[in-house]
């Protein structure tokens, strides 16, 4: 099952290229997708019947390829979040009939493929080689609109990338030299690092942690390696967007959550907290700051995606309950941030322009796309009924409930200043009145049902999760939580 997850993308991407129709490329995408989604629960499903799910149960024989909980969970959310991306493709790719699409199509199809293979990867040197394949698939994606402000971002999203993937790099022999240092065979099997971890060197498994964090932070976004995003996000399609904000920083995130289990396991957990809360809380202050006065909606997004980077790693450093709403806020993330950049590149698309001076009355050019991105604005900055709501005042309750009175407090005097910055900018983007040129794309863009019901689709899950989270899901997140919280002996 997990060669086909890994392979079936992969192959289809290569299918994809070399097919010489335009219109009948992008097809791939969903079929892929909704193929990559069943096997992905079917796979999910024997999980979960595992009697040894707690430790991790092996769903592949091999020991490098492992699904445990919460690779699974990170599966989960790229599979779905991929396939109703794939089909509101289908759609958008109809309005560019003017650009090639085989690049385009066979590189999110590839990326399907490498950040599958993240979510199985349990060496970390074959996750390391995974997350630059997936970084390296996904540059062309950014370049789609071929202008010169989408070639700046795209060497600016490499340069800073490669950076961080060194760095990463450096970290994870920093790790392996921790166990030479104790005397033991040097290895990167995750199961061989959780086993030793209260035998390897220290200070060596410190510095591994912070090259890690930095390397694996570049990834997510996390200020201030985050300077990559405002430019990747604001010039790609909102399509690819979605990818990066709901599945990028996701399978990065897994990777943090890898040594963070290592260190929690060697009894390093104090060490790792006063990290990852600093990283997270600077992460929300510099969105905020920058949000504030920001006219660019798609920039907006981006720095909206640091600030929820921030508090992924925030949560992280609370631990306790806060890793339940930790994972919890991943896929809640991905799934609002799906809503908003989709909705974000119909709007773009109607206007022919990103700016407040260019978009006002969303609401009455685009009903659905202006609905949705003044909902996905409520929903990303915790405002209930919402997903995020939940998993948000989790974190806070956490916080608070486990003594870290001024944590709590910056976390939610940083949430207020979101809420201003980003609503101030959404709401000039969806109130008053169109300007009475027309569209400049061609042909007009309307709402349709390619393009505008995925996002409402992921829009219901959103709301979904802040009212009920299935049993299933639920399940597998206390198994993720609680696989972290335990380390093997």
């Amino acid at each position: 099952m997990a060669l086909v997850l890994i392979l079936l993308p992969i192959a289809m991407g290569l299918l994809a290229w070399a097919l010489p129709s335009n219109r009948g490329r992008p097809w791939l995408l969903p079929l892929t997708g909704a193929a990559h989604l069943a096997i992905t629960l079917a796979v999910l499903g024997r999980l979960m019947a595992s009697p040894d799910l707690r430790l991790g149960a092996a769903v592949s024989g091999g020991g490098w390829l492992v699904l445990d909980p919460v690779g699974g969970l990170v599966l989960l959310s790229i599979s779905g979040l991929f396939f109703l991306c794939a089909w509101y493709t289908v759609g958008y790719l109809r309005y560019r009939q003017e650009r090639p699409n085989g690049v385009f199509c066979a590189c999110m199809l590839a990326f399907l493929g490498t950040t599958s293979l993240v979510a199985w990867a349990h060496h970390l040197g074959l996750m390391w080689v995974a997350i630059e394949a997936s970084a390296l698939v996904a540059a062309p994606l950014i370049y789609f609109n071929h202008t010169p402000r989408s070639i700046e971002a795209t060497w600016k999203y490499l340069l800073v990338g490669s950076i961080g993937i060194a760095l990463a790099l450096l970290g994870s022999f920093f790790l392996a030299y921790s166990c030479l240092r104790a005397g033991l065979a040097p290895s990167l099997m995750y199961e061989d690092l959780l086993r030793d971890a209260p035998k390897l060197s220290q200070p060596w498994l410190h510095a591994a942690f912070v090259l890690l964090l930095v390397g694996y932070g570049t990834k997510m976004g996390l200020a201030p390696m985050h300077t990559w995003k405002p430019d990747a996000y604001g010039e790609a399609p909102g399509v690819v967007g979605a990818l990066f904000a709901g599945g990028m920083v996701n399978v990065a995130f897994l990777a943090i959550l890898r040594i963070y289990h290592v260190c929690q396991a060697a009894g390093q957990s104090a060490y790792t907290a006063h990290l990852l809360i600093f990283m997270g809380l600077l992460s929300m202050l510099v969105a905020g700051i920058f949000m504030v006065g920001q006219r660019d909606f798609k920039r907006l997004l981006a720095y909206s995606s640091v600030e929820h980077m921030g508090i992924l790693a925030l949560g992280l450093g609370i631990g306790g309950p806060a890793i339940f709403a930790t994972l919890l806020h991943m896929i809640n993330n991905a799934a609002t941030k799906g809503v908003l950049f989709l909705s974000a590149g119909n709007i773009h698309r109607a206007y022919g322009g990103k700016t407040t001076d260019q978009v006002q009355g969303a609401l009455r050019r685009l009903p659905l796309s202006g609905a949705l991105f003044l909902a996905g604005f409520l929903a990303i900055t915790g405002s209930p009924p919402f997903g995020p709501f939940i998993s948000e005042f989790l974190i806070a309750n956490s916080a608070f409930a486990g003594g870290r009175y001024v944590a709590g407090a910056l976390f939610l005097a940083f949430l207020l200043i979101v809420f201003i910055g980003m609503g101030a900018t959404v709401l000039a983007v969806v109130q008053g009145r169109p300007s009475h040129t027309e569209p400049v794309s061609t042909p007009p863009y309307r709402d349709g049902w390619w393009t505008g019901l995925p996002p409402l689709l992921l829009m219901g899950l959103v709301l979904m999760l802040g009212l009920y989270i299935p049993n299933p899901l639920q399940h597998l997140l206390h198994a993720a939580a609680h696989y972290l919280e335990v380390p093997k002996p």
